[in-house]
C-alpha cells in the first residue's frame, strides 16, 4: 500500500446521524470501484491508533474527481476530530485495500443486499457502472429503519433512471412509504425481485448481525454460498 497527501475539503450531513467527507484526491490515484482506505489524521504524542487513523469505503466512483467517505457520527474521538477539523487541513490516506468489487465479467447478475452505511461502496461501483455503461445486470435491496435514516436514496434513485440494468428498492423496517418495500428483508421479498436465486453473485454489506443473517437466509433459498461476497461496517 502507499502514503498520499490529501486535504479536507469539504463535508455535510446525508441522513440524520451521517456525514459525508470530502478530500482532493491525489494527482494519478488509482482504485477499483468498492474498494476502501484509511484517513491518517495528525496524531497527538502517545495517543491511540484508532484516535487518528479510520477506514472508509470510496463513495465516490473512480471517475469522479474527488474522494468521499459516509460514516454514522458516533461521538468517537476519530470521528469528533474529523467533524471539526478546519476544510483545507491536510490528511493523509492510505490506499488501497479490498477486493469488495463488481465482477469483471459483465455478463454476471449482481444483487446487493445492503443496509446502512453498508452502502458506501455500493454507490461507488453502481456509479462507475451507470458511467462505464457496462452491461452488468444489477438488483439493489437497501435496508434501513427510516428514509431520514438511509444514506445516499435521492442519488441511487437517479442512477436508477439513468441506468436500464439497475433496479434500485429501498427498503424501511419502522415505516411504510410510497415506492418501497416495508419490513424486513426476507425470503419473499428477494424472491419478489430476484426471480433466477441460483445464478447471481450476491454481495452483502452492512452491520455484522444483519451481513451474517442475509448470508443465513440466502443459504436458505438456494443461493450458490460460493457467489456470496460480504463486507462488515462494524462500529461505522
Amino acid at each position: 500500500m502507499a502514503i498520499y497527501e490529501s486535504k479536507l475539503t469539504g463535508r455535510k450531513e446525508v441522513a440524520e446521524g451521517t456525514m459525508e467527507f470530502i478530500l482532493e484526491k491525489p494527482k494519478d490515484f488509482k482504485f477499483r470501484a468498492g474498494q476502501f482506505f484509511d484517513i491518517i489524521l495528525e496524531a497527538k504524542p502517545g495517543a491511540e491508533k484508532k484516535t487518528y487513523v479510520h477506514g472508509f469505503s470510496f463513495v465516490n466512483a473512480p471517475y469522479e474527481d474527488h474522494i468521499a467517505a459516509i460514516t454514522r457520527m458516533r461521538g468517537t474521538p476519530f470521528k469528533n476530530t474529523i467533524r471539526d477539523l478546519p476544510l483545507g487541513t491536510p490528511v493523509k490516506l492510505d490506499a488501497v485495500f479490498g477486493a469488495f468489487t463488481l465482477p469483471k465479467n459483465e455478463s454476471k447478475t449482481v444483487v446487493f443486499l445492503i443496509g446502512g452505511v453498508g452502502i458506501t461502496p455500493v454507490r461507488s461501483m453502481i456509479a462507475q457502472a451507470t458511467h462505464d455503461k457496462t452491461a452488468h445486470k444489477i438488483t439493489l435491496l437497501y435496508a434501513n429503519d427510516t428514509r431520514a435514516r438511509a444514506p445516499l436514496v435521492d442519488e441511487l434513485q437517479k442512477l436508477a433512471h439513468q441506468n436500464p440494468n439497475f433496479t434500485f428498492v429501498p427498503v424501511y423496517s419502522q415505516e411504510k412509504v410510497a415506492g418501497a418495500e416495508h419490513g424486513r428483508v426476507d425470503a419473499a421479498m428477494v424472491k419478489r425481485h430476484v426471480p433466477d436465486l441460483a445464478s447471481p453473485i450476491y454481495y452483502l454489506s452492512g452491520p455484522p448481525g444483519m451481513v451474517r443473517a442475509m448470508r443465513e437466509l440466502l443459504m436458505s433459498i438456494g443461493a450458490d454460498e460460493d457467489n456470496i461476497r460480504t463486507e462488515e461496517f462494524d462500529g461505522y
